[in-house]
């Protein structure tokens, strides 16, 4: 897959979207049979208050010089969500490539110490940080034990996604499976609809549409979502069933990288598996670090 062709992403996401409108819902009377689902161009321009034939310009995967004015109006009309409505203005200013922008700082892939210090410092729950493809590139010591399954799998080479659509270990990790893909593949359509020209983004979604079929059909829904805060459920197999409420924080020094953090309710089943999965983890690292080294004779 090379970049993201940006017109055929414009004219498939507003497509899905009006498709999934019913008359009934934007409030249409006497829409009459149709052929196919949704609504009719017309009649989001009407929606929208714009012309027919504009509104079949902007379908047709033409968003230059389209305003933000009137991308907030087609919003409304085709009741996008807060990550559908920030998708659409990305595609847009993806169409509209600013002459003088600035030089595109390279992308980095490594956490500057004191970042990993903070992280260190959690010490009551996981905590990670992951870039927008997925990439796991800092964990604390709970993260680490929590995320074995996916950091030691040769599929996944600590990729959330590959993990997720590659690795059978996956869909006994995650419990509720389905759920899982589906937000991975949304939050590689959010990310590609805000850096279109990302090789390795690119590359990424490339490898997993040629290799799954649940990632290609996910992909062509067009979902988009973001990824804050949020349930999940996790199969871990030393402590067993795991359930979490997530947050993340976006870190403004580095563009799509994210810090999440799970966390369980006070007194919960889940809260002594955690600590008891940290107890297991720092077990193992003390037992390795007092390991006696292997000498030329023992090898």
């Amino acid at each position: 897959m090379d970049y993201m062709d940006n017109q055929a992403e414009v004219r498939d996401f507003l497509r899905t979207r009006r498709d999934r409108i019913t008359p009934e819902q934007a409030g249409i009377v006497g829409g009459g049979r149709r052929r196919l689902p949704g609504l009719r161009r017309e009649e989001v321009a009407m929606l929208a208050g714009m012309s027919s034939d504009y509104y079949a310009k902007m379908e047709r995967g033409n968003l230059a010089g389209v305003s933000a004015e009137v991308l907030d109006a087609l919003a409304r009309a085709l009741r996008l969500d807060e990550a559908e409505t920030e998708h659409l203005h990305d595609l847009a200013r993806a169409a509209n490539p600013s002459p003088a922008r600035r030089r595109s700082r390279p992308a980095q892939s490594t956490v500057r110490p004191s970042l990993q210090r903070f992280l260190d410092a959690i010490t009551g729950a996981p905590a990670w940080i992951v870039n927008q493809r997925g990439d796991i590139l800092a964990t604390n010591p709970l993260a680490r034990a929590l995320l074995a399954p996916l950091l030691t799998d040769p599929d996944a080479r600590d990729n959330s996604a590959r993990f997720i659509f590659l690795s059978p270990a996956a869909r006994t990790f995650y419990p509720q499976w389905e759920r899982a893909a589906d937000a991975s593949a949304a939050n590689l359509r959010t990310a590609a609809g805000r850096n279109p020209r990302d090789k390795d983004l690119t590359d990424l979604i490339g490898e997993l549409a040629a290799r799954s079929d649940a990632f290609s059909s996910r992909w062509s829904a067009h979902a988009v979502r973001l990824h804050r805060t949020g349930t999940k459920h996790i199969h871990h197999p030393d402590v067993g069933d795991l359930e979490f409420v997530y947050e993340g924080v976006e870190l403004p020094d580095h563009p799509g990288w994210m810090m999440y953090a799970y966390t369980s309710a006070t007194g919960s089943p889940t809260e002594e598996r955690v600590k008891l999965l940290g107890s297991l983890a720092a077990t193992a690292a003390d037992a390795q670090a007092t390991a006696p080294a292997l000498q030329p004779d023992d090898r």
